[in-house]
């Protein structure tokens, strides 16, 4: 076979000059020194080199022990044919090293050589033990023939993983080069670490077709459990997926590692590796370069490493993230100007610059006669022919990649808003809102639902930031005027429960938002509290209770507007729903009587006797909710009771 050729002619040549570079220094020394230095205790901090360096040594430090032998010398004979091999092995493979253009995956080659080294350190100790010794010494150092099987066994494992980094590492070997799935004994008890190594050495060092076919079976490894995604990223698989995303030239391989990447992004520890990879620009790159199949990927790579991760969800942010992601998300839902759809970072006005300058230079190319040597008039147009064949390759998909992408993109802005505040204000500054409410508007199914999701995370966090309440979702801004009536449609004429409740909890954030007069808000949500569906009549309940509640600096006309449009008896019937219902609906109730306790809708319901008779298992521990139990009692009495003088004690003890 050609790799036992190589061995021979290795073998029988004298060592080559890098060998005698690698090893002449230590050859120099004494080859018998007291006690074999045990090895360096950080091997990642040191070149592998080194570690093949060390071996070798040791490994001739051993072929001159056995030369010595004086006892047990069939036994050191076979011990010296498993240290040749292993020498001859060792020399190869750290040419080999030397050799690659590649970069060389380096973990199991650091975990075989340190492995190699401590066998060859047991037949050292073992070989010694047979020199001339005498009477005292021999009884002292008792050798027996079980301590050379030992140490066979011990050589000839290392031997096979020795032949394992050979046909991962050699091309030229029959079978080297591509993926290996033979176990070596180094992995024998765990299968799943030498298919990780093979699998990972290939994305390293392989063809392109063998480094899809690896991170695909990586993306397959990483599917089944968490334990495979923890071997994958310990053993360093993240840096070389990372690489292979950014290869643009294969759109297969960047999906490949997008897919691995996704299904390892999973766990907050993991997503810190890819971040701490300098991931996250590296695949916002991408995400803004790539064709549209890869970017669906991408954006949903962004999503997980978003929901898992909060400084990944900074990182993309500040990598500016959320301005292709919207583009994308807007392609063909808007007749735009190219320009102002794909440049994500430029200002308003750098755009009308630029756009002035597109038309310069289509003016200056239709005039033929004029000179091109201006470099950025060149660097224009590169971007111009690229912008239009990026239109071009969107235009020329099906329908169904288009709904993927939008789906994805939807997604990730989701994720990237929920819980941050800095976020959803980047969502709103793009034309972000308009596009969402015009997606739940027009689209059905998992793309209106992620961008209804991305509309609950934007209103949570405005109900949170007066200065992002104020700048989106100001009345006369037609962006938050289009989301308000996408999200009042849902309420009103779309009966599904889980997009209702959606649509419900984004107009109760809303609250501090609606003028007085913008009574069209609550009567549809005062309809919903009659909805068969508890959790619906639930959440409108929340909702309803943010208009009245007294931080609402309107809360008093609105809690008239609430009573008026008879929300009154559908509370008094949650009050007999689930402890949920009852809670959320006692709330409303007791704002509406302190903030319209004169009016006679509440003294029909008897909502006194209602609040009087409230089960302690409610209430609890909850002083505020007593307290506010306690101001509601008092002015219904106020108003229906016609006490005024006397003084009213608290109900509850």
């Amino acid at each position: 076979m050609k790799t036992r050729q190589k061995l021979a002619s290795v073998a029988d040549s004298e060592v080559s000059d890098h060998s005698r570079r690698l090893i002449g220094p230590q050859l120099r020394m004494n080859l018998h020194p007291p006690r074999i230095a045990e090895p360096t205790a950080e091997p990642r901090e040191s070149r592998v080199e080194d570690a093949l360096s060390h071996s070798i040594l040791l490994s001739e430090r051993v072929r001159s022990a056995v030369q010595e032998s004086k006892s047990f010398k069939l036994e050191c004979a076979e011990i010296g044919k498993q240290v040749e091999r292993l020498s001859q092995m060792l020399r190869l493979l750290a040419r080999l090293t030397t050799s690659k253009a590649t970069p060389l995956y380096e973990h199991p080659l650091r975990r075989v050589a340190a492995e190699v080294a401590r066998s060859l350190e047991r037949a050292l100790s073992l070989a010694r033990k047979c020199k001339r010794q005498n009477l005292i010494r021999r009884l002292i150092t008792i050798t027996k023939v079980t301590d050379f099987r030992k140490v066979l066994s011990l050589l000839e494992a290392s031997v096979g993983d020795m032949e394992w980094l050979l046909s991962v590492f050699d091309s030229d070997a029959p079978g080297g080069g591509g993926i290996v799935l033979s176990l070596p004994p180094i992995a024998s008890n765990d299968p799943i670490l030498a298919w990780v190594w093979s699998f990972i050495a290939s994305i390293c060092m392989g063809e392109s077709l063998d480094r899809i076919e690896a991170a695909n079976e990586l993306a397959s490894l990483a599917k089944d459990n968490d334990r495979n995604k923890k071997i994958i990223v310990t053993e360093g698989g993240v840096p070389p997926l990372l690489k292979l995303l950014k290869e643009a030239a294969a759109p297969e391989a960047q999906i490949a590692a997008a897919i691995t990447l996704f299904n390892l992004a999973n766990d907050q520890e993991r997503v810190r590796v890819i971040v701490s990879e300098l991931g996250v620009p590296l695949i916002v790159k991408v995400l803004r370069d790539a064709p549209m199949r890869v970017q669906i990927h991408v954006a949903r790579l962004v999503a997980r490493m978003a929901e898992f991760d909060p400084i990944a969800q900074d990182d993309f942010a500040r990598e500016n993230a959320i301005s292709p992601l919207v583009s994308m998300l807007s392609f063909e839902t808007f007749m735009e100007d190219d320009m102002k759809v794909h440049l994500g970072k430029q200002s308003i006005h750098s755009i009308i610059q630029l756009n002035k300058e597109k038309g310069k230079f289509a003016l200056a190319k239709s005039n033929s006669h004029l000179p091109q040597s201006s470099s950025h008039s060149r660097s224009l147009s590169d971007g111009v022919n690229r912008l239009g064949g990026q239109r071009k390759e969107r235009e020329g998909e099906t329908p169904e990649i288009k709904l993927k992408l939008k789906c994805s993109c939807a997604e990730a802005l989701w994720m990237l808003a929920k819980g941050n505040v800095l976020n959803s204000r980047r969502i709103t500054e793009t034309k972000g809102l308009l596009c969402l409410a015009k997606l739940v508007e027009k689209e059905h199914d998992m793309l209106r639902y992620n961008c209804l999701m991305t509309l609950v995370e934007i209103t949570a966090a405005a109900e949170l930031n007066s200065d992002l309440r104020r700048a989106a979702f100001k009345t006369s801004s037609p962006a938050a005027k289009a989301v308000v009536d996408q999200l009042l449609r849902i309420v009103k004429e779309i009966d599904w429960p889980s997009l209702q409740i959606l649509a419900i909890r984004s107009i109760g954030s809303l609250a501090r938002t609606f003028p007085a007069r913008e009574t069209r808000v609550i009567q549809p949500l005062v309809t919903q509290l009659s909805h068969r569906d508890e959790d619906v009549a639930t959440e409108a309940a929340i909702s309803l209770a943010k208009f009245a509640c007294p931080d609402n600096y309107l809360c008093a006309t609105h809690s008239k507007a609430i009573v008026e449009f008879n929300g009154v008896p559908p509370l008094m019937r949650l009050l007999r729903g689930n402890e949920r219902a009852q809670l959320n609906a006692l709330i409303l109730l007791c704002y509406l009587a302190i903030q319209a306790g004169d009016n006679e809708a509440l003294e029909r319901a008897r909502v006194l006797t209602a609040l009087e008779g409230v089960d302690r298992s409610i209430t609890g521990q909850n002083l505020e909710l007593r307290d506010l139990i306690s101001k509601a009692v008092y002015q219904l009495k106020m108003y229906h009771a016609g006490v005024h003088s006397h003084r009213i004690h608290s109900h509850l003890p």
